[in-house]
């Protein structure tokens, strides 16, 4: 008979084969790649008496059924989408887990229902905007969200119906009343449970984000007509300010700036840069330390592109505070680690995550299983057999402890 983790593990594996492109594992919001995903999950829940759906935002939702209607809801999940060239565990393995943790309990009901959800989309690749799958759930797929566009001038709106979906049904896809907490597994995506020699941690609140779209508007001229002192290069300024980006992080304790997408028009190699489009991404575990530095960083792009003649402005596509996890199920959670034999630490996300949003609407408390290497966002990253089965019975104690 197969071991739980070995099945976690190879399911894993299996939805990593979900690919919208060949030879790697990109899952970006309801590509055709997603349907594959959402057949191998449903069978799995279907099996084990579980009633799947997947809602108007395209999030898949399995529930099993309690054996006191009036006990409420646990409701247990992480996300599907990927990063372009990802790994097979951020977010795949969470939902795995939730749908393992059902398969543990060997038929056995619960007083409280149990509904494991995969979110359709956290990571903000195919429009920028991250989080539309768990955002459905609490109410936050409103028209400027549906109008967004992605890079092929296709809608949030469209995609859904292209998808095979109703956006007239998400006010269905809103959280059941009756759901009482939320539990999410994920891979830490960082160092700091291997460097403790950790399987597992407890996430007892995650660092709050910015996201911005940052423009530089200069002139497009000839390459080799065109005197230096004369060029309105709207590369050669965001160069300058992604360099500070650097500067502002390095100079700040456990700030993080990124710069990860950049654009440039009319990107030919014998043309001054007309245009360049940009990401920040900038986050801290304090929210007053992290605006501070987003606003410092776009005086500087200002003053840069004024000292160049050059335009500049700035699309804020995300502005998230940072969130405390509830303390009540931090400590379940710590104590459910404890009876496996963790230590139960407890620790800061810098990772953005679903339960940030969900959190919004019901207490929630997120489970880290070590990453080797601290690897994520990788087709290398991993995760430990060990650490899956002691996460399953950290699960299992968790559940028991309602």
């Amino acid at each position: 008979m197969e071991h739980p983790c070995d099945k976690v593990l190879a399911c894993c594996r299996k939805i990593a084969q979900c690919s919208q492109t060949p030879g790697e594992t990109t899952r970006t919001f309801l590509c055709e790649a997603m349907h594959d995903c959402h057949r191998a999950l449903r069978g799995w829940m279907q099996s084990l008496g579980m009633d799947s759906r997947v809602d108007a935002a395209g999030n898949l939702r399995g529930l099993y059924a309690g054996s006191d209607p009036a006990a409420g809801r646990l409701l247990i999940g992480s996300h599907l989408d990927t990063v372009p060239n990802a790994g097979a565990y951020d977010g795949v393995l969470g939902v795995v887990l939730g749908v393992a943790l059902v398969e543990s309990l060997a038929g056995k009901r619960m007083p409280f229902a149990i509904e494991v959800a995969g979110f359709s989309e956290e990571e903000g690749v195919r429009f920028g905007i991250p989080f539309l799958g768990s955002r459905a759930l609490v109410g936050r797929m409103d028209e400027t969200l549906l109008a967004a566009e992605d890079g092929a001038a296709i809608s949030v709106e469209r995609a859904i119906r292209d998808f095979g979906l109703d956006p007239a049904q998400l006010p269905a896809a809103v959280l059941d009343p009756h759901t009482f907490a939320y539990l999410e597994f994920h891979i830490e995506q960082g160092p700091v449970l291997e460097s403790m020699n950790e399987p597992l941690g407890v996430v007892a609140s995650i660092a709050g984000q910015t996201r911005l779209a940052v423009h530089f508007t200069g002139q497009a001229a000839h390459a080799g007509t065109t005197p230096m002192s004369l060029r309105r290069d709207a590369l050669a300024g965001a160069a300058r300010w992604i360099a500070r980006v650097e500067e502002e992080a390095r100079s700040t304790p456990g700030l993080v700036g990124t710069v990860g997408r950049l654009e440039t028009k009319p990107g030919a190699g014998n043309v001054i840069p007309a245009e360049v489009s940009a990401s920040l991404d900038v986050r801290h575990a304090s929210d007053e330390i992290r605006t501070r530095a987003v606003d410092n960083l776009i005086a500087i792009g200002n003053d840069l592109a004024l000292d160049r003649g050059l335009g500049f402005r700035i699309d804020r596509q995300l502005d998230q505070p940072s969130v405390e996890m509830d303390p009540a199920l931090v400590s379940a959670a710590a104590r459910a680690l404890q009876k496996t034999g963790c230590r139960g630490h407890r620790m800061t996300s810098g990772a953005g995550h679903d339960a940030m949003i969900l959190a919004e609407k019901i207490p929630s408390v997120m489970i880290f299983l070590r990453s080797p290497g601290g690897l994520s966002h990788h087709p290398e990253e991993s995760v430990l057999p060990g650490d899956v089965q002691l996460a399953l019975a950290a699960g299992l104690h968790f559940l028991n402890g309602f």
